[in-house]
């Protein structure tokens, strides 16, 4: 990490006082306006998040969400204490800081853009050819690689070893997620050899990490060294908007269940068709791909997103815990492997669901399609507005590293 100058990360409603003099008792609701909508149960937060807004976070019977004026009145005509706490486009300038053009604000030059990544993924590789490969599930909208790296003591051979699978930067304004699975890549990689529980899995599984299933959001995201608050795709859309949200187009129960957008400018767009954004198809061909002889090579998944702090199984389209495609010791099991990674991170485990629905996301997907023991995290911080998308850089290592044991009980638990 190069050494830089520390940009503290401030609270987003004292940010907007003393920067742009906001308050909450302004004459005039800002374009985009964060806001705090009292939703104690998963039903209530299901409505909320159905009405379009931009859910950010859930925490203490509330949900912290971007809306537009016209959204936030909608949701008082339906009986919602609505809070207005900032300005989405204030809180991001003032998150941002000092330009740094073409790469990530200043301050924050820590995080990898796009080409770092790729360049740190191909020294791994280099450096430990024998143990680690490098290749592509495919390609962007906008044409850029979205790069896989394997590890095993054999990586050039397909072993008969279970597979684990790490994705992450679903959401384009998760950054934190890309440094997550970089961690994932050089710590059993540098660590093969001289760390006996490093060296042991890499011997006996087959490990395979996809650092950004989102090049393209993650690049405008920090376009113009400025934070965007983007979370989807940059597919066009055929009314003019831009982006599908990835985690609502898997094809498992695709807008079976309420718990996505069918509106194209909505947060949670869940595209024109199943698996209609690029970046979704590669991840499903290549999952599919590892059907051998019949038989799904991977046997345990974990898919990083911030924030909150959660670990997450399925299912999300269903509050049920014993439905079609989840028998009662299914889910128990999930609830065990899942309950002991949140002991080992302080996270909080709990179905899916248990948020509010959702349909089209990548866990339901995995395990419904192919019954992978699929987890989502959502990583640092617990709470936040928009800011809790950009933790300082200075977080990278404690936050990434905070998750090594969790890694390690679900490569035990893929035996």
């Amino acid at each position: 990490m190069r050494t830089r100058r520390r940009l503290a990360l401030v609270a987003v409603v004292g940010a907007l006082a003393l920067v742009t003099g906001w308050s909450a008792s302004a004459q005039e609701s800002p374009d985009r306006g964060l806001y705090r909508v009292t939703a104690a149960d998963a039903e209530a937060r299901t409505e909320v998040a159905r009405s379009g807004v931009d859910v950010l976070g859930v925490r203490g019977g509330a949900v912290e969400v971007v809306a537009s004026p016209a959204q936030a009145s909608a949701l008082r005509a339906r009986g919602f204490d609505v809070e207005l706490t900032g300005d989405v486009a204030a809180a991001l300038t003032s998150r941002s800081g000092p330009r740094s053009v073409a790469d990530f604000p200043a301050g924050d030059e820590g995080y990898h853009t796009y080409d770092e990544m790729v360049a740190e993924l191909r020294a791994a590789a280099d450096e430990h050819a024998e143990i680690a490969s490098l290749s592509s599930v495919g390609s962007s909208y906008e044409g850029r690689d979205m790069p896989i790296v394997k590890i095993s003591d054999n990586a050039a051979t397909d072993e008969d070893e279970p597979e684990v699978l790490f994705t992450c930067t679903m959401h384009a304004r998760e950054h934190l997620t890309t440094e997550m699975c970089l961690r994932i890549v050089n710590r059993f990689t540098d660590g093969y050899g001289s760390d006996e529980t490093v060296t042991g899995f890499v011997d006996t599984r087959e490990i395979w990490v996809i650092p950004s299933q989102n090049p393209d959001g993650a690049e405008f995201d920090i376009s113009g060294g400025e934070y965007q608050g983007w979370r989807k795709n940059r597919q066009p859309n055929e009314d003019g908007s831009v982006g599908t949200d990835l985690n609502r187009n898997f094809s498992y129960k695709w807008g079976c269940c309420g718990g996505s957008s069918g509106t194209p400018s909505a947060e949670t767009y869940r595209g024109a068709s199943a698996a209609s954004a690029p970046e979704v198809t590669n991840v499903q061909n290549w999952v599919n791909s590892r059907v051998v002889g019949g038989e799904q090579q991977i046997t345990a998944h974990i898919d990083f997103h911030t924030f909150s702090e959660l670990v997450l199984w399925p299912f999300g389209h269903t509050n049920d815990q014993v439905t079609e495609g989840m028998t009662e010791e299914e889910y128990a099991r999930f609830e065990d492997v899942g309950t002991r990674m949140a002991e080992s991170n302080g996270y909080t485990p709990g179905q899916s669901s248990s948020l509010y629905i959702t349909d089209g996301d990548i866990n339901d997907w995995m395990w419904g399609t192919h019954k992978v023991l699929s987890f989502c995290f959502e990583m640092y911080p617990a709470s936040g507005g928009i800011d809790g998308f950009y933790p300082p850089d200075e977080e990278i290592g404690p936050q990434t590293a905070r998750n090594d044991a969790a890694v390690d009980i679900l490569l035990t638990n893929a035996g």
